[in-house]
């Protein structure tokens, strides 16, 4: 028979609901019913069974992915990309170290990669402690340094996008020291992802080497990318350049100086704040950003709306409401930048 997400699968239905029940612990029982469904409308669709072991894998590692930082929801972290082939006697080897160790004092946990480099350096600053390595299984080159092989926040994937997501989604911010492919990838990735609104606003730093690393490549965004129109210019807003310790540090304790997190409810931008905002800074915003919403709309403040009370451990915060027009995600950044700007009272 062909399945279907809606209850019409007869005797199927009641032996998943039996199953659910007899399982025992599960706190979404309508999102897992349809995960069992497609997996056996997989089963069903392909006779082909490398793509079934892709999505077992895939299952597997996005679950496991979930049951490390679980325990870890409570606390913010930072996402560190750069190259496996810093030595530790390198200036920017120390430099990543002296970054991670502040961040660790300030309460953040450092995701790498795992494996040397500016991995390693990322891992050793904040401590196991305070550290993830989400790995990747490669002939070569890639093996878990030696600061992280015996914790448990330890993630060797086979796949790369699954290792993608945990960088992404799990973080609070992304660091980017220069590296090669991998590292450029990795950054190009949470560039589109930002960009587009697939991943929630976060400051993205690239910390430079001191030799113009990342100088040169906005040298090239300005004269290729933006001169032959390919991005626009609030598309600047994504990211920071520095090659400062305490700069990079900053840069991202500033961002959550007052704005605390987004959420889209029926169409509409709910942005959590750590402080209220006066109705002269909501008028400031309005002026300074009406591209930003709709036209005929305002911005508001509001209480948590009704289908925010999943997350109860927030729900005391104070919110603006805004028709994002969900194009502008660059100007979003610059947004979030000036609510931070507002002075605390």
């Amino acid at each position: 028979m062909e399945l279907t997400f809606s209850r019409t699968n007869g005797a199927i239905d009641v032996m998943i609901d039996a199953l659910l029940k007899a399982a025992g612990g599960i706190d979404y029982p309508t999102i897992v019913r349809e995960m069992l469904i497609t997996a056996l409308k997989a089963g069903q669709e392909s006779d082909y069974p490398a793509d079934l072991k892709l999505i077992l894998s895939t299952m597997k590692e996005m679950r496991y992915t979930n049951k490390v930082f679980a325990p870890y929801r409570d606390r913010r972290k930072v996402t560190i990309f750069g190259s496996a082939r810093i030595t530790p006697d390198a200036v920017l080897y120390q430099e990543c170290v002296r970054f991670s160790r502040a961040l660790a004092d300030r309460g953040y946990m450092i995701i790498t990669g795992g494996g040397p480099g500016i991995m390693q350096a990322g891992n050793e600053g904040a401590g196991s402690e305070n550290s993830f390595a989400v790995n990747i299984r490669l002939p070569f080159e890639q093996v878990p340094n030696p600061i992280m092989t015996a914790t448990p926040r330890l993630i060797s994937y086979k796949y790369f996008f699954n290792r993608k997501v945990a960088f992404v989604k799990e973080s609070q911010a992304i660091a980017v020291f220069p590296g090669g492919f991998g590292t450029l990838d990795e950054a190009m990735e949470v560039f589109t992802l930002i960009q587009t609104g697939k991943t929630s606003p976060k400051p993205l730093v690239l910390f430079d080497d001191g030799d113009g690393f990342w100088e040169h490549w906005l040298e090239f965004l300005k004269s290729r990318l933006l001169g032959k129109s390919l991005i626009s210019g609030e598309d600047f807003s994504l990211f920071t350049i520095t090659s400062n310790v305490d700069e990079a540090v900053s840069v991202i304790e500033e961002f959550y100086r007052n704005y605390h997190s987004i959420r889209f409810v029926r169409g509409k931008l709910v942005i959590r704040l750590n402080r209220e905002l006066t109705g002269d800074e909501l008028l400031t915003l309005e002026n300074e950003f009406p591209e930003l919403r709709m036209p005929d709309t305002r911005i508001i403040a509001t209480p948590a709306l009704p289908e925010e009370h999943d997350e109860p451990d927030i729900l005391h915060l104070p919110r603006i409401l805004v028709m994002f027009d969900r194009r502008h995600y660059g100007l979003l950044l610059a947004f979030i930048w000036r609510i931070n700007s507002f002075t605390t009272r």
